[in-house]
């Protein structure tokens, strides 16, 4: 198969454990994209935090961010393609959030907010390498920035993690896309806010098809772009249930996992 997209996923995929990318996997993907491959990125980060990595890739095309809510290009700054958390149910959930005493992030215009300045939030920021505002009132905030939410963000235990998805998957069903980027992290997006949608999308403006899209990642948050693209890649690291629905299972992201993806299956067959 001649592939002509590439999505990547950042942490824990393309990002080794100290968040590089290796030299030789920079390589790769400049070497593909020189040989007319679009190769994006497909992360759950921000696009302020995501676009670091794309200018040091050399990257000039759209990148997917907050899994899959936001496409704005690299270079450009423009965006293509969003989908809002709708505003009744940014509230609600929020409010529901505030009762359970659980860390909230909301993202608005691709700006960080939280009403709590705590180790999660300081975490958060040092590993995603973007600053973050605190203020009194989220809802309050959502008002004056006039718009809704991209995302918001939930972080606490694996444990509370998972019965918090469970609760919210059952409540909101079809209104919201509930997943998981790591055990801690819990995301809500609007429901067409997916990392595979956006790919479709991305393909679809290209005139590329699915067959001709490769996917790599490591999460749940993943799974649907692993699933739908032609060659979906699950990392050496990633998830066993990822693991089980990949097409191929490359070295892990300290092993220069997408280094052998881009090798086996983009730069040999051209």
């Amino acid at each position: 198969m001649n592939y002509k997209l590439v999505a990547i996923d950042l942490d824990d995929t393309l990002l080794a454990d100290d968040l590089t990318i290796s030299p030789q996997t920079v390589e790769a993907m400049r070497e593909a994209t020189n040989q007319g491959v679009t190769v994006t990125l497909a992360t759950g980060r921000m696009f302020q935090s995501a676009v670091q990595y794309a200018i040091s890739i050399e990257l000039d095309v759209p990148i997917i961010t907050y899994q899959g809510a936001y496409i704005k290009n690299v270079l450009s700054e423009e965006v293509v393609f969003e989908r809002l958390v709708p505003y009744k149910l940014s509230v609600k959930l929020i409010q529901d959030l505030r009762k359970k005493n659980k860390h909230i992030q909301i993202y608005l215009n691709d700006e960080l907010y939280v009403e709590q300045d705590n180790n999660y939030i300081r975490d958060y920021s040092k590993a995603s390498n973007v600053p973050y505002i605190v203020v009194d009132d989220l809802l309050e905030q959502m008002k004056q920035s006039h718009t809704e939410p991209i995302k918001i963000l939930i972080i606490d235990d694996p444990a509370e993690i998972q019965k918090l998805k469970t609760e919210y998957q059952q409540e909101y069903k079809e209104r919201l896309h509930i997943t998981l980027s790591k055990p801690h992290f819990l995301e809500i997006t609007h429901p067409e806010a997916t990392k595979g949608n956006a790919i479709r999308y991305l393909a679809e403006q290209k005139g590329i098809t699915m067959e001709q899209v490769i996917a790599i990642g490591d999460s749940y948050n993943d799974r649907d772009m692993i699933e739908l693209a032609g060659l979906g890649v699950a990392m050496g690291n990633g998830r066993q249930e990822i693991k089980d629905i990949a097409n191929y299972v490359t070295k892990t992201n300290n092993d220069h996992g997408v280094w052998e993806v881009f090798q086996k299956f983009v730069l040999q067959s051209r």
